[in-house]
């Protein structure tokens, strides 16, 4: 059963330029621009018009956008949950002016060795991130830290969260490691490896959407029976002004927003490619998380069961919930 009929998430693309080059991910690899301050304006209008509640503001790397503050200010202050994940080279830089702006703030950590984490993320990153914990720390700020999962990494975890998470009190969120297009995330976690994980989730301070796993031992998004619901949850618009459908890993078309965000989306073009939504051929097996989390949220499938729990969890340790409550 359909809980929710509109989209509630906004992956928001500042640009595709990141100052990183990790090695799971493409997106450092295409030119781009940088989105501008109209355009977020008209564009967050219209996203609360449309019932959106979170947007995600996302790369590329966003602290390379110099504006990056005033979009995160500008939607917290109209109301909408606000996050972000930076790999925390230009956090320090930003901290101050990004405070009390970003109600989910993510550090990317991939391991507890510093070579380890940096040839992951192609650049000399990991003592930014310590130093960014730091920084935000002192700030008043509770970010999380956001540990991507392959099978050479599943080791890290302890030391990472007895080392780093659980001495600064910050969430530990676990992202198990997925490919689209070309882009290989490795070899696969095995059952044993999923069941691991499974357990770490549940520790006091880690997030985990159990959801994650059980679709990953059912062999992903089916489309004959897809659990997807990317297009008709998840709005992606590129640093170029564009509608981008399904999503952004498979998007199939990108349609020029020019000022008309809410317009577009309910044209007949664009309702006909959301109908699409978990259908296409390279959905098939799919078990990407930035659209899987939100497809799980709004329908009362086996999925939805799973990730309850562990999502309750998680905003019940930021409090998110009371500002879910008061918007």
């Amino acid at each position: 059963m359909r809980l929710v009929n509109h989209p509630v998430l906004c992956n928001y693309y500042v640009t595709y330029r990141c100052n990183a080059k990790c090695s799971f991910c493409d997106i450092w690899e295409k030119p781009s621009p940088y989105i501008t301050l109209a355009d977020v304006e008209q564009n967050l209008r219209d996203l609360k018009r449309l019932g959106v509640s979170v947007v995600d503001f996302t790369g590329g790397e966003p602290l390379l956008h110099r504006q990056i503050h005033e979009f995160v200010g500008l939607a917290h202050d109209m109301g909408f949950i606000t996050t972000l994940t930076t790999n925390c080279l230009l956090y320090p830089k930003y901290a101050e002016r990004l405070r009390g702006k970003v109600d989910m703030l993510h550090f990317s950590l991939d391991s507890s060795e510093k070579e380890v984490h940096d040839k992951g993320r192609g650049v000399a990153c990991f003592d930014f991130v310590l130093e960014s914990i730091r920084v935000a720390r002192e700030l008043g700020e509770r970010p999380d830290v956001l540990f991507t999962v392959f099978r050479e990494n599943l080791k890290d975890l302890e030391r990472v969260y007895h080392e780093i998470t659980r001495p600064n009190k910050l969430v530990l969120i676990l992202n198990p490691a997925f490919e689209y297009n070309a882009v290989a995330a490795g070899e696969q976690l095995t059952p044993a490896e999923l069941d691991y994980l499974s357990a770490f989730g549940k520790r006091p301070g880690v997030y985990l959407n159990e959801a994650f796993i059980q679709l990953r031992r059912d062999g992903g998004n089916h489309v004959a029976a897809p659990v997807c619901r990317a297009a008709s949850t998840t709005l992606v618009i590129s640093p170029s002004n564009e509608l981008v459908l399904p999503c952004y890993h498979l998007g199939e078309q990108k349609f020029p927003i020019e000022g008309g965000l809410h317009a577009l989306y309910n044209s007949a073009e664009v309702r006909r490619l959301v109908a699409l939504e978990g259908r296409l051929p390279q959905c098939e097996g799919c078990t990407i998380n930035c659209y899987m989390q939100p497809s799980f949220a709004v329908e009362t499938s086996k999925y939805f069961w799973q990730a309850l729990p562990s999502t309750l969890k998680y905003n019940w340790e930021k409090g998110t919930w009371k500002r879910m409550l008061t918007r």
